[in-house]
């Protein structure tokens, strides 16, 4: 299995006439035009104008222009006639307006570079937008044309009236079956403004699933799900139990038309349109359809369901984030690891001929994939991009999945680890907010990126689905046991893996109502504790030791506990009262730290057992611990938390990293979680925070440097977890420079002008710094006896245990 993570459309109504350049346009309900603050010129009236001689394109929240001489001088104006951005069309005439700066400014297009400038938003939905051939004599002006919201609906007659067709898919040997080709299942849908997506459908082998119709899912991201011959994960997987899938490139990769954006609302509409138009093919078990997908393929389903398609059963999303822009900058520090480096993969590949398959397609015959590689050269480095945003912009909002989950209305079954070493555990921060479904499954363990589809997570994952879509009392085929645990080998590098047995043997076919209710009735959250230690014989391999249930995330029984930093590395439940007890401990900057992380291996190989890892000691005067005594009786985490430190740095501003960890009585050393914060980005947002979860905000106007000389209170988030202190343990707090506790995230540390600067730390009576932690009742969670091996634990390395002593001050 191939694991990879994680970032235009015009209603039919608009329509774009090539010859004239001119539009005919409804006004979708609702809409505003542009503003127009910031320094933008007016047109100038007096100008001799003609009509537009190319076209535009008009879609969600941007505008499309082809067809314009080389190198002309585009302007989009507003409706108030303002003039908003020229852009310089590249050596095909085309430009996309999909960014505008706050000011007005010329910025070149079909360089690769961002856009004109990081100050300033999206294109705003509106009607009365023109575009101008300011290189023309006389000037070239297009009609007024209308650029969409993201839930501007076209009418169904766009879905009616397409048609897919499928490829039946072998059960054994991942090809079609006899008598059929891969291609027979290779199309195209089209979007409301016209841009057409390829798409792949496979149908379920019909020697064990019948004739169909079938239970279909849907696998939408910019990897490669359309490919022919190489079907992403979930589709595989979802192929081989029963269900029809349509693997699904977003626009700009693959051979899909159209401009690639990261989880822009133009995706987020055309997922809305692939729902629909897919639902109502005839092979489509009651014309109505399920996502799948774990990172890529999993977030997207979360977009897609916040626009609500009429036609979407459910959605069973794995691997997932919570914040594109927080992904990019985790506590407000540039993520110079894996998010860099998977923005960088997603420029790759979105450009022209990024993936050999469309190569191959294009040699072949399709003249719609060659036709849609020449819109490429519009594409923005989004990793430039991304590194140009500081500071999150008001505009990622549309992009925030902690405010969007709230719309989801669909069944939602979501996996995902704490230790996730690609995406991260911050998902886990907004499954309190899917608040528009009460059919919600959530399934949470210690772990890596890939192991949503591990065997017994896969066995629930089935279960939803056959539940949800496929509408039968769930259970997996006598073939499919048979065949899966040398799937599972060949994928997990662990014999003798299988799916769960079947919960419902109890009931027979017509007894799906029995089913339903029973899998409803079961609390809406599973934790699995100590995944890698289930199986004596197999370390690593993908199995707990124990599991617990909760109503809700996080569980609404969870305290917060304060413990207190102490003198001589102490971490104590009482406060500082006196003198002996309380000073300041210092550590210095550690620039070389952000570029290290615990292991070398690449992202796909942490789906095997062990990894090798090194996670090393931090160096003394480079960080600090804190240790309580052994505990006095089992104490289990359940939540977010945060470090509440007073803190002063002889630097403007300092990355601050804080990471716990378990001390069992042996002197193993488990890692448990971390949590990162730039001290600059120190403010709370109140409304979104509460004794447990800190939020802060991340705008720019609420940044503020480090007071010279003074501590300030800094409230450094720790990511959510679930887990079990024994009695006996000892739990550690360490604070450092961040890196050097993560396999593939690194960072950007700033030396903010002192690169050996003294970060200092109080413990004392009137600044008492402070971890805060979620802790469920004594009882709660019953953990299986004795510890763990050492190595053993799913994305939770460990080592011996080394004191580091504090540096006081």
């Amino acid at each position: 299995m191939r694991t990879r993570a994680i970032a235009l459309v015009a209603a039919v109504l608009v329509v774009a006439t090539a010859c004239t350049g001119t539009n005919a346009t409804t006004t979708p309900a609702g809409t505003t035009p542009a503003p127009t603050s910031g320094n933008r010129p007016t047109v100038d009236g007096a100008v001799k104008t003609t009509a537009a001689a190319f076209t535009v394109a008009p879609g969600v929240e941007q505008i499309t222009v082809t067809g314009a001489p080389a190198k002309a001088h585009l302007t989009l104006v507003g409706a108030d006639q303002h003039k908003i951005l020229t852009l310089v069309a590249d050596q095909d005439g085309q430009a996309v307006f999909a960014y505008v700066p706050t000011d007005y400014t010329t910025a070149e297009t079909g360089t690769g570079d961002g856009p004109p400038t990081a100050d300033g938003t999206a294109l705003k939905a509106g009607p009365g937008y023109t575009i101008r051939n300011e290189s023309a004599d006389p000037v070239q002006v297009s009609a007024p044309t209308t650029v969409m919201a993201r839930d501007d609906h076209p009418p169904t007659s766009l879905y009616d009236g397409q048609k897919l067709a499928g490829v039946h898919w072998a059960i054994i040997g991942g090809k079609p079956v006899a008598g059929e080709e891969v291609g027979d299942g290779f199309g195209y849908i089209t979007m409301r403004d016209g841009v057409s997506l390829s798409a792949m459908v496979r149908l379920p082998d019909p020697t064990v699933f019948g004739p169909g119709p079938y239970p279909t899912v849907v696998e939408y991201s910019g990897y490669g799900p359309s490919n022919p011959t190489n079907p992403e994960p979930g589709s595989m997987i979802a192929t081989s139990v029963g269900f029809a899938t349509v693997g699904v490139n977003m626009r700009g990769t693959g051979c899909s038309g159209g401009v690639f954006d990261v989880f822009n609302p133009a995706q987020q509409a055309d997922g809305y349109d692939v729902i629909e138009a897919v639902a109502r093919q005839p092979w489509v078990k009651f014309h109505k359809v399920g996502m799948v997908g774990l990172s890529y393929s999993g977030i997207s389903q979360l977009f897609v369901a916040s626009t609500q398609p009429p036609s979407l059963a459910a959605i069973a999303p794995l691997s997932v984030i919570e914040d594109p822009w927080k992904m990019s900058y985790p506590g407000g520090i540039y993520n110079a690891g894996f998010t860099k480096q998977w923005l960088e993969q997603r420029n790759a590949e979105a450009a022209p001929g990024g993936q050999s398959w469309e190569g191959k397609r294009i040699a072949a015959g399709d003249t719609t994939c060659a036709d849609h590689q020449k819109l490429r050269t519009q594409n923005i480095d989004f990793q430039k991009f991304t590194k140009a945003l500081e500071f999150r912009p008001a505009d990622e909002d549309e992009r925030d999945l902690a405010i969007l989950v709230k719309d989801i209305k669909v069944p939602v079954y979501l996996s995902g680890a704490w230790q996730d070493e690609q995406t991260g555990p911050r998902f886990a921060t907004m499954l309190t907010n899917f608040t528009g479904t009460d059919k919600k499954h959530f399934v949470l363990f210690n772990g890596h990126h890939p192991d949503g589809y591990a065997p017994i997570n896969l066995s629930r994952w089935l279960e939803f689905l056959q539940l949800y879509v496929a509408q039968e009392v769930p259970k997996v085929l006598p073939i499919l046991r048979a065949g899966a645990p040398a799937l599972f080998e060949d994928n997990f590098k662990v014999k003798n893996l299988n799916f769960e047995p079947d919960r419902y043997t109890d009931l027979t076919a017509d007894q799906y109502p029995e089913a339903l209710a029973r899998w409803e009735a079961e609390p809406q959250v599973l934790v699995r504790y100590e995944m890698g230690a289930g199986r004596a014989d197999a370390p690593g391999a993908p199995i707990p030791r124990y599991e617990a249930t909760f109503p809700s995330w996080p569980p609404p029984n969870v305290s917060a506990k304060t413990w207190y930093l102490g003198a001589q590395g102490t971490l104590t439940d009482e406060k500082p009262g006196s003198p002996t007890d309380s000073g300041t401990d210092s550590y210095v900057f550690d620039p070389a730290i952000g570029g290290v992380g615990y292991a070398s291996a690449a992202a796909y190989d942490f789906i095997e057992p062990s990894v090798k890892v090194d996670w090393k000691n931090t160096d003394p005067g480079k960080g600090l611990s804190y240790v309580t005594d052994p505990l006095a009786q089992d104490t289990a985490i359940a939540g977010s938390g945060h470090a509440d430190l007073w803190f002063q740095s002889e630097a403007d501003d300092a990355n601050i990293e804080v990471v716990l960890s378990e001390i069992t009585p042996d002197g193993t050393e488990f890692r448990i979680q971390n949590g990162l914060l730039r001290a600059g980005d120190r403010k709370v947002d109140a409304s979104r925070s509460n004794d447990l979860l800190i939020q802060e905000s991340f705008a720019q106007q609420d940044y503020q440097t480090l007071p010279h000389g003074e501590l300030t209170e800094v409230k450094v988030p720790i990511f959510p977890v679930a887990t079990v202190l024994r009695k006996g343990s000892r739990l550690r707090v360490q604070i450092n420079t961040p890196g050097g506790d993560l396999p593939l995230w690194f960072f950007d540390n700033n030396d903010y002008g002192q690169p050996h600067a003294k970060q200092t730390v109080a413990r004392q009576p009137d600044h008492a710094s402070s971890v805060v932690l979620p802790l469920l009742p004594t009882g709660a969670v019953t953990p299986a006896a004795g510890y763990p091996p050492c190595p053993s634990l799913r994305g939770q390395v460990c080592r011996a245990y080394v004191p580091l002593a504090n540096t006081t001050g």
